[in-house]
């Protein structure tokens, strides 16, 4: 990735951690059977679920509105090709993962920019420009929720101000929340859906992120209306895309049935992490600056105090300091003089990367 074997990897959104010993049990029960045919989705699968959002989020869903996806970028583009027309709007909120700035292209539609704004070090939604987006034919709205990489955990105020331009345009909603679980002490997710019955929402969620799995692919989308359903479905069924892998099937169940103390665990070590790196910034990088995460193992550096260009800033951190993060400008302009840092590894680890950049910082 980095053309080198010496450099500290904290870039690509997974975790340097074991996956809770539930998971690896389950992986092994099912490897120790010899046969590994075509497999179904079992009732358990959406049972556990279902018994998942109820407990952690207060959220109640159907199980007929469940339909498990090959990944959440794939169920993106199957929801844009399946709920949208060739030409209408699909509207993303940079700086965001990557793969939404190219989704729309992709599938024949126009993609609308409704930048966030960066406040006082907090980035908002900008409401006024979204309904500029609507007016410009926008007719789909992806949000992040919780944000990568900014780390933002939306409030119930925010979303529903959000809604409400969404409502008022007819704008489906798809909201991708995959880190939903990876929130920090004070802040809470609020599940979009729960919030408005009005507006079109299909939700992505998925244990890839919360239990470090996104390797075995498996993921969902809670949609509520059947037609949506139909829609997306013969999305999938156009390309012969199947999710039903057996194995993907027996980690998604068990992680979302047994995993909740080892993400209890998780969460608190990583605000340690959090809280360490935010100190050591403070005291020793001053001319890079932490926007405080509410949630996710990914930290969003204001990196522009250094004065180089996005170039030169990846070159700084991969050459001189030997870390390899994620330049800010792969998730859009507004990244511009950004990094994005990977906190999710043993707390030695991130510490030895904080102290590379600082003495790099120094010569």
């Amino acid at each position: 990735m980095f053309g080198r074997d010496d450099v500290i990897p904290l870039w690509v959104a997974d975790m340097d951690f074991a996956v809770p010993d539930a998971v690896q049990r389950a992986l092994t029960q099912r490897a120790a059977h010899p046969v590994f045919g075509y497999t179904i989705f079992p009732s358990s699968l959406n049972d556990a679920l279902i018994h998942w959002l109820a407990t952690r989020h207060h959220w109640h869903i159907a199980s007929e509105s469940i339909l498990f996806c090959p990944g959440v970028v794939p169920s993106l583009h199957a929801c844009i090709m399946a709920l949208t027309q060739p030409g209408d709007g699909v509207i993303v909120q940079p700086p965001v993962y990557a793969p939404f700035l190219s989704a729309a292209g992709i599938c024949g539609r126009k993609s609308l920019l409704n930048p966030l704004k960066l406040e006082a070090g907090r980035y908002t939604f900008n409401l006024d420009d979204l309904e500029r987006c609507a007016r410009e034919g926008g007719r789909m709205l992806i949000l992040c929720s919780p944000h990568n990489p900014v780390g933002r955990v939306w409030q119930h105020e925010e979303l529903q101000a959000l809604l409400a331009v969404c409502e008022k345009h007819d704008i489906t909603v798809v909201s991708d929340e995959i880190h939903a679980d990876l929130i920090y002490p004070g802040c809470r997710h609020v599940p979009l859906a729960t919030l408005n019955d009005k507006v079109n929402i299909v939700t992505a969620v998925a244990p890839s992120k919360t239990f470090n799995i996104p390797g075995l692919g498996l993921s969902a989308l809670v949609v509520p209306e059947a037609s949506d359903r139909k829609a997306i479905t013969q999305a999938f069924d156009t390309l012969h895309v199947s999710a039903s892998n057996p194995f993907s099937i027996a980690a998604f169940e068990a992680a979302y049935r047994e995993g909740a103390p080892w993400l209890d665990d998780l969460m608190g070590y990583l605000a340690g992490t959090r809280d360490m790196v935010r100190d050591f910034v403070q005291q020793h990088l001053p001319q890079i600056k932490m926007i405080e995460p509410e949630g996710t193992y990914l930290l969003w550096l204001d990196c522009r105090e250094m004065g180089l260009s996005d170039k030169q800033l990846k070159d700084f951190f991969v050459q001189k300091a030997g870390v390899g993060l994620s330049p800010g400008a792969m998730f859009g302009t507004e990244g511009s003089g950004y990094m994005r840092m990977n906190i999710g590894a043993p707390r030695s680890v991130i510490k030895q990367a904080l102290e590379n950049i600082s003495a790099a910082l120094r010569i």
